[in-house]
Formats: C-alpha cells, sequence, structure tokens
C-alpha cells in the first residue's frame, strides 16, 4: 500500500525524501499556523522562532500537498521523518485522511502540534509573529528562510494563504 505524508510548511519544499507522486490535497479540521516555538531549527532556546504547525481547528481546512514515497522508501522515509518532525515532542505524528485534488482520499502521515506541549504558542497576533521571524535563526538557518520558502512554494503551486503572504511582506519589510 501506498504511503502518503501531507506536506503544509517545510516539507513542501525540502522534503527530505523520494517523492513519487505530488498532489493538491486538503486536510479537514486543522489549520496552518505559526503556532511552535522552535528551539533547534528555527531558533534557540534563548530566543525561540515560530515554525508553523497543524493547529487543530474543527471550522477550517489546510491545503497542501500530498507527497506519495517512492515504492520501497516507506520504512527509511517513516525514520527519517521522525527524526526530522519529533526532535522536541511537539508534534504528534497522526494518519489521517486527506482529501486530493484529483477526487482521490488517501490516509497521510500528518504531523499536529501538541497543544499541551510547552513550544505551542497559539493565537498571537501576526504583527507578534513577523517580529519573531524577522529576528530568529537556528540550527537550519534564519526563520526568515523558512517564511519565505514556505510564501513561495505555496504561491508556485497555487495555493492562497492570506496570512503567510502578509506575514511574508511584512517580515521583508522589517529586514530592509
Amino acid at each position: 500500500m501506498a504511503m502518503w505524508v501531507f506536506g503544509y510548511g517545510s516539507l513542501l519544499w525540502n522534503p527530505g525524501f523520494e517523492v513519487a507522486e505530488s498532489v493538491i490535497g486538503t486536510l479537514p479540521g486543522y489549520a496552518r499556523s505559526f503556532c511552535m516555538r522552535s528551539i533547534h531549527h528555527r531558533g534557540t532556546e534563548e530566543e525561540p522562532g515560530l515554525v508553523l504547525a497543524l493547529d487543530r481547528q474543527a471550522d477550517h481546512a489546510c491545503a497542501g500537498m500530498a507527497l506519495r514515497v517512492a515504492p520501497g522508501q516507506e520504512e527509511q522515509t517513516l525514520a527519517y521523518l521522525r527524526e526530522r518532525e519529533l526532535i522536541s515532542s511537539a508534534y504528534i505524528e497522526k494518519t489521517l485522511q486527506v482529501s486530493l485534488e484529483d477526487g482521490r482520499v488517501v490516509e497521510a502521515v500528518v504531523y499536529v502540534i501538541d497543544e499541551d506541549h510547552e513550544q505551542y504558542c497559539g493565537g498571537l497576533p501576526l504583527e507578534e509573529q513577523a517580529q519573531i521571524i524577522a529576528q530568529a535563526v537556528g540550527g537550519r538557518g534564519p526563520n526568515t528562510e523558512y517564511l519565505y520558502n514556505t510564501a513561495d512554494h505555496l504561491h508556485e503551486v497555487g495555493l492562497h494563504d492570506p496570512d503567510l503572504e502578509w506575514l511574508s511582506l511584512r517580515v521583508k519589510a522589517l529586514c530592509t
């Protein structure tokens, strides 16, 4: 059986595994949000950055990419994703149904935020998010790079995220 992974943030532009198929998909009940403090990849414990997470919101649906893992790569892909995504236990790994734009519905591995984790920071105003992102740097580079790459890739595949578009423009203004 095919293994699918739902990408909504950095997995869109840096999956880190061999992708056999990419299809726009929608995950109901969650919203893409800068609701996780990053203390490893895009910030530090002293100066946390922000990264995207899927925040449970019953009246929302997140549009992203469903990525089908190359056949025979499932086990190593799952090990890689767990090492990458579960570094601080702020994400919870789930298998959820994703509706693909071509009409298929697939079970996909999805990483959602643990609302009880200390890194969860849902509900921050966009301006506060912009101020944090403009300054934070972590082990994988500047927080701005993460924001810009994600916003640019969403635009490239035709997905509209007003919050990310606003944040991208605001952070660029703050950094000039």
